[in-house]
């Protein structure tokens, strides 16, 4: 992997909007006093007019942006996935959900590859919280072309959204000249005929990864990548799950109530066996991010483990 181009999803959320606004000149980018981290400081360089910082004061981040969304603007709201889902959770829901505004919330620094930061700030809960507020997209998307586009995706469309992005680079794997993006919409990334993997995120590359050596070891898995959780493709994960008769889904976040819990609600009617590969109702702690994602199984190595376990 080591001649794979890597880049961090918040690297991608910061470039697109750069390149978003030479398009368009209708939307305005806000941060917490975290717009080196969040990326969004290139759009501050290139359209200070079109930024707004509202320091270390999430609350009033998002009771800001949902104010500008009622003027006829989208606007761009961006922080740490811990601050954006957790600590402005309420006005989240109150100010942006409930009257449907044009709010997109760039949620950056998710998932256990936060590393050394630690447990405080590895937001594992964010996917659950957000999937909770009625009319609220969310999407996790899987590489660099992959986020760009969802960024593009975002502004399109009208209504709150959540946009979840990590700190870690991961390779990128889809082709820009050919990648269409598609929100609600998932990808089967490779065709199998023994058990399907659903991944969101950086565990999508982790599960292609996991389907090349289950092939060595006679196993045919399929990979879906789901980029959009809510709304789920369910016709896509109940036609691979009743193809293949068994499923592994995977995801950087909590087993409890993230994509996992998305999938099994799907198959509820009509259930396969079914795993739920994430983190295990524990906080993080601190540490390389390889070594956490390592350690907390959300590799290939632990995937493989998942559908082993399930076809025994």
């Amino acid at each position: 992997m080591a001649d794979v181009k890597k880049v961090a999803t918040r690297q991608s959320y910061g470039e697109a909007l750069v390149e978003l606004a030479a398009e368009h000149d209708d939307f305005v980018v806000l941060d917490a006093d975290l717009a080196a981290a969040t990326q969004t400081g290139k759009f501050k360089a290139a359209y200070p007019d079109r930024f707004f910082d509202a320091g270390i004061a999430e609350q009033d981040l998002m009771g800001l942006a949902a104010g500008i969304a009622t003027t006829g603007r989208v606007a761009f709201a961006s922080t740490f996935a811990m601050f954006a889902a957790g600590r402005a959770f309420e006005v989240v829901r109150n100010s942006i959900g409930y009257p449907h505004l044009n709010v997109k919330i760039g949620a950056t620094h998710a998932g256990i590859s936060v590393g050394e930061d630690g447990a405080t700030h590895q937001c594992n809960e964010d996917i659950a919280l957000m999937r909770t507020i009625p009319g609220m997209t969310v999407v996790v998307p899987a590489d660099d072309v992959e986020a760009k586009a969802a960024v593009r995706a975002a502004y399109e469309t009208d209504g709150p959204m959540y946009l979840r992005f990590g700190r870690l680079a991961v390779p990128v794997f889809n082709d820009p000249e050919t990648y269409e993006f598609e929100l609600g919409r998932g990808i089967v990334l490779r065709e199998g005929t023994d058990v399907t993997i659903v991944a969101c995120g950086l565990m999508v590359q982790a599960a292609l990864e996991a389907a090349d050596t289950l092939a060595e070891r006679g196993v045919s898995a399929e990979v879906i990548n789901i980029h959009t959780i809510k709304p789920l493709d369910e016709e896509l994960v109940r036609a691979s799950a009743h193809k293949t008769g068994r499923v592994v889904t995977a995801e950087e976040h909590s087993v409890i109530g993230g994509l996992g819990d998305a999938v099994l609600a799907a198959l509820a009617e009509s259930p396969v066996p079914t795993r739920k590969l994430g983190v295990n109702d524990v906080f993080g702690e601190s540490g390389p991010a390889v070594d956490l994602l390592h350690k907390y199984n959300l590799d290939a190595a632990g995937i493989i483990r998942e559908v082993e376990a399930l076809l025994a």
